[in-house]
């Protein structure tokens, strides 16, 4: 047997030249064990940065990344499903999306992650719920999901350790934007946690990290393909992220967006991504005959409170209120200024730069510049106008929770010169595309 050189490895890489299976296996593994230097991963993601991987490649590279860890397994009556969204403004889908599937017979053990840039995080919306616990260990974690149906945390150390260590020297070595090393970031956390079925949704748009059509279809079918290759049944729909998801965008105003929405006061657009990724997990897992079914159970759990139980239980059992469905103002943090922001002129909304309306969030202190800032989970905007709404001048576009005076100025002219009025608007398709689904 040949003595493995990381080297003459990334030489190969780097030349466009096909490596063995086993090799990318030792070369990932050394990356847990101290065997592989910080200068050859440096060098490995640069060459796959500048030269790409075979489909094949991906898919072993994205299996060696999960197997640095765990993987879980389970015993459970019914399928383990998940998604995974390529993040987005006002996006709280998955915590209405894992109590609906549990609701629906399924079991979805979420790991999600923080916001970083002009998108937010699940965990920080999460960290808003006083006492919930986003780093539960790995016992409490399968109890939850066992017992109640989901669970949404955060990675853990034992979950595919190299890719953070793989993401921190990408980050630091200006080679993050790789579809090759973006589709196995995200596929490794997702196939550690011993899925039956993965939905995906590609954000589109000015609020999102894909800008247009052809890189989100790129991403989604490198995603699917590789998913799919690596054993784990996988669709996705592409979603637009021309305007926030929700009616607001930040921590503890999204989740108060949330249970509005389990009481039946919904938005939209939020409401029709999280049906059409619901009813395709659902027929994914053998839940629903199809599509229609699928989205007929999903009403059912959210108009008969079972989605809403699952979701109060959830919380409580990592660590937060018991009745933080029915009292969640005393807990929720408050912001001390709560103002309207009013339109300057009249005309219809044609557009919104959605991404700025972010980058406002993160002005307030709601989002972060670098992966360790604090961040304040109070602040955000509310009453977010869309696309589409007709407005007489002083009427309110958005409604700001800030800390400060300053910022609160400073972010309203941000979310103002967000905005875009015409005499009409034409509106972006929400659903722009399903790929790799019956639908």
């Amino acid at each position: 047997m040949s003595t493995f050189l990381p080297q003459e490895f990334i030489g190969q890489i780097r030349d466009g030249v096909k490596a063995s299976t086993q090799d990318m296996q030792t070369f990932i593994k050394g990356i847990t064990t101290g065997d592989t230097s910080p200068a050859q991963i440096g060098a490995f993601v640069m060459a796959v940065y500048l030269k790409g991987l075979a489909q094949a490649d991906i898919v072993t590279l994205t299996k060696a990344v999960r197997d640095s860890g765990d993987v879980m397994q389970w015993d459970l009556q019914g399928p383990v499903l998940d998604k995974h969204s390529t993040g987005g403004v006002g996006d709280n889908v998955s915590l209405l999306l894992a109590p609906v599937i549990a609701a629906c017979g399924g079991y979805v053990p979420m790991i999600s992650g923080q916001g970083l840039g002009h998108t937010g995080g699940t965990l920080d919306k999460f960290n808003a719920v006083p006492g919930y616990n986003v780093n539960a260990d790995n016992a409490l974690f399968r109890k939850t999901v066992k017992d109640i149906g989901c669970a949404i945390i955060g990675q853990t150390g034992t979950l595919a350790p190299a890719d953070k260590t793989i993401y921190a020297i990408r980050s630091a070595t200006a080679s993050v934007g790789s579809l090759p090393l973006i589709t196995a970031s995200i596929l490794s956390k997702k196939l550690a946690e011993g899925l039956d079925g993965l939905v995906l949704d590609i954000k589109c748009g000015s609020g999102a990290i894909m800008s247009n059509l052809n890189s989100a279809k790129a991403l989604a079918n490198a995603l699917i393909t590789v998913a799919n290759g690596a054993g784990v049944k996988t669709s996705g729909i592409i979603t637009d992220m021309n305007e926030p998801l929700a009616s607001a965008a930040g921590n503890a105003v999204e989740v108060r967006n949330v249970i509005d929405h389990f009481h039946g006061k919904r938005d939209r657009r939020l409401h029709e991504v999280t049906s059409a990724l619901c009813a395709d997990m659902l027929v994914s897992g053998g839940l629903a005959t199809d599509t229609g079914d699928g989205r007929a159970k999903v009403k059912a759990v959210f108009d008969n409170g079972k989605a809403a139980d699952i979701f109060s239980r959830m919380i409580s059992a990592l660590g937060g209120p018991a009745d933080f469905l029915e009292n969640h103002d005393k807990y929720l943090p408050t912001a001390p200024i709560i103002t309207d922001i009013k339109a300057d002129q009249s005309g219809t909304v044609s557009a919104i730069d959605t991404r700025k309306l972010g980058m406002a969030v993160i002005v307030l202190g709601g989002g972060r510049k670098n992966p360790d800032d604090k961040i304040d989970y109070a602040v955000g905007f509310d009453q977010i106008a869309p696309i589409g709404t007709k407005l007489i001048k002083g009427d309110v576009l958005a409604r700001i929770h800030a800390r400060t005076t300053d910022q609160a100025r400073e972010a309203g002219i941000m979310l103002k010169n967000a905005y875009i009025f015409a005499d009409k608007a034409h509106t972006n398709p929400l659903i722009v595309e399903y790929i790799g689904t019956g639908a």
